[in-house]
């Protein structure tokens, strides 16, 4: 993940409540529930991963530095911000988890959580009796805390995600009206009971380089706003906030210490082949 200072920004604006989307998403995720096929809801605490995506630069109010001493020389799991997004949409979909089960050994555990990573993010969830089974834990994100480690060697590297096919999309498709068509396929996943990988850029500024998970979109006061829930792989301790902006056409995302907050172009990724 590289950044460096955003040059725009959208302000936050009062929402209204909608209730005509909720009450789509509601009844598909039932039909989808009583096909035995749909995951139950994305829950950040159970989940996603305890540890994080370290940056390859440090930040300080969103503008880049190089690392510098031991903190720049020390073992570092970097670049993983489009695994782990994809990785926790994999577990929701393809994994379940045994809480009193016996856990298991390096070796096998490991071949268990490639089982579930070599399977493509954008198939249907599987069946709760098809599915990959871990036991001893009660979720991922119990899993990441005792054994991090096995998971990080894991999941998948992160070099080759600056190769993807999609990734053309950020210099060829930089047009309003993808971001709408984005904004309207979002909703859409969402609706129906799948999550949704974003690339999150600003290229060719590269104040953000970035993928996240969106998982929930929230009750609507507004019709000029929508606000979603994102997994952001750099911030394992709590949910962040990624919305799309009716007045600008535009999504916009949260300002924290690594991103100086506002106007982001989005790109599914992870939501079919080559994408």
């Amino acid at each position: 993940m590289v950044m460096a200072p955003a040059s725009k920004r959208i302000s936050g604006v009062k929402m209204k409540r909608k209730t005509g989307f909720t009450t789509v998403a509601v009844l598909l995720f039932l039909a989808g529930l009583a096909s035995g096929n749909t995951p139950p809801p994305f829950q950040f605490d159970r989940d996603t991963f305890a540890f994080g995506n370290m940056t390859v630069f440090e930040y300080q109010n969103g503008v880049a530095r190089l690392r510098r001493g031991a903190d720049a020389k020390q073992r570092r799991y970097t670049r993983r911000c489009f695994v782990l997004s994809r990785t926790a949409m994999q577990f929701v979909k393809f994994a379940r988890f045994e809480p009193r089960g016996r856990p298991l050994d390096d070796h096998e555990l490991a071949a268990r959580i490639r089982m579930v990573t070599s399977r493509a993010a954008w198939k249907p969830a599987l069946p709760e009796k098809e599915r990959v089974v871990f036991p001893g834990y009660a979720d991922l994100r119990d899993m990441s805390k005792a054994r991090g480690l096995i998971l990080q060697e894991n999941v998948g590297k992160g070099w080759p995600t600056y190769w993807r096919p999609g990734n053309y999309r950020m210099m060829l498709q930089p047009s309003v009206a993808y971001q709408k068509q984005t904004h309207a396929n979002m909703n859409a996943t969402l609706a129906r009971g799948d999550l949704f990988v974003g690339f999150l850029t600003t290229f060719p500024n590269f104040s953000i380089n970035h993928a996240v998970l969106v998982y929930a979109k929230k009750p609507s006061e507004s019709e000029l706003v929508d606000r979603y829930v994102v997994y952001d792989p750099n911030h394992p301790e709590k949910p962040r906030e990624l919305w799309w902006s009716e007045r600008d056409q535009a999504f916009g995302f949260q300002k924290d210490w690594d991103f100086v907050g506002g106007y982001v172009r989005v790109y599914q990724v992870y939501g079919k082949p080559l994408q």
